[in-house]
């Protein structure tokens, strides 16, 4: 019998990914999706998959509409977050709905209504700050620097917790920078080297503050919903993973190599001081544990990965500037 999945954001750039490889593995697939455009929800994300998904405008905030969602789903994956950092400064009520008040919803209605199900959980190597040792692993301690870093952290917890007290079988992946195909590239809100992509598929200029050299870690979105789909189909019932990549590389470097492969040009300023704030330094993660438990590791480098999203929006970009 085919296998029932629950994709919860499923109209943004991860999910999207998600639902499109489900859907390959001959799932039958539902889609939960507000399209709240700061989040990067987007309809041409699965234009052609339409007849092929159950879809539900709504959001996770509903509890009586992720309740009746739930039932009958072999898979939940939670891809549904208010993912702006900027935006969760100024609007902490709205964050803390979705990204806390939205994962207790789901995590009971699954309690309540569907205890069999295995729970896929986004979380983010932000809620980590500021790093007192490198590599980071799972195991180190989290200094979250703004209010969405610091909601992820929460609702991180609240996924351990249910797997402790109501063994509900969840896993958490901590994705880092994401990019790829169908990605939000419209804004510097939004995943920073994404917007990279977005001002270089316009030839504009990708502007770096000063003078850039802080590492960071990005992964293709492929590996990253390899990482989901691995970790959902495993006989592993419970724990955190960082699906990260091996290779780190300054921010002025992912924007030279985004010029090089797309185009564009690199503008180098001085920092904005409302942007110090959220600064962390390099972010040197560790991905041994889910290369040992789940075998899994990245396959795609940055200049391939790369490469393969240019071929996706060299000539449908327009659907990705609104």
């Amino acid at each position: 019998m085919k296998k029932n999945a629950l994709v919860l954001g499923g109209y943004g750039f991860i999910g999207s990914n998600l639902v499109e490889k489900l859907l390959n593995l001959d799932m039958n697939v539902t889609v939960i999706d507000n399209l709240d455009p700061y989040s990067g929800g987007n309809l041409y994300n699965l234009e052609k998959y339409i007849n092929n998904i159950e879809f539900i405008k709504g959001s996770i905030s509903d509890y009586d509409l992720v309740c009746k969602s739930v039932t009958n789903k072999d898979y939940i994956f939670n891809c549904a977050a208010s993912t702006s950092h900027t935006l969760s400064m100024k609007k902490p009520w709205l964050n803390l709905k979705i990204n806390c008040e939205g994962v207790i919803n789901i995590l009971e209605a699954i309690r309540r209504y569907n205890i069999d199900s295995k729970f896929i959980h986004i979380s983010t190597t932000t809620q980590l700050g500021k790093l007192i040792y490198t590599p980071a692993d799972e195991k180190h301690p989290e200094f979250p620097r703004d209010i969405y870093s610091a909601n992820k952290m929460v609702s991180e917890k609240y996924v351990l917790l249910y797997q402790r007290t109501y063994n509900v079988n969840s896993i958490v992946i901590r994705l880092p920078n994401v990019f790829g195909p169908k990605a939000a590239i419209h804004s510097p809100d939004l995943t920073f080297n994404n917007y990279f992509i977005g001002l270089a598929l316009q030839n504009k200029p990708i502007t770096v503050f000063k003078p850039g050299t802080q590492l960071r870690n990005t992964i293709y979105v492929d590996d990253a919903i390899r990482a989901l789909t691995m970790s959902a189909f495993s006989n592993i019932n419970s724990g955190i993973y960082q699906a990260v990549h091996d290779e780190h590389v300054s921010v002025i470097d992912i924007a030279k190599k985004t010029v090089e492969v797309i185009g564009g040009s690199l503008n180098l300023i001085n920092w904005p001081t409302d942007r110090k704030m959220f600064e962390i330094g390099d972010a040197i993660l560790d991905n041994q544990e889910i290369k040992k438990i789940l075998g899994w590791k990245p396959k795609v480098s940055l200049k391939d990965g790369l490469e393969k999203t240019n071929n996706y929006f060299v000539k449908i970009i327009d659907r990705y500037l609104k």
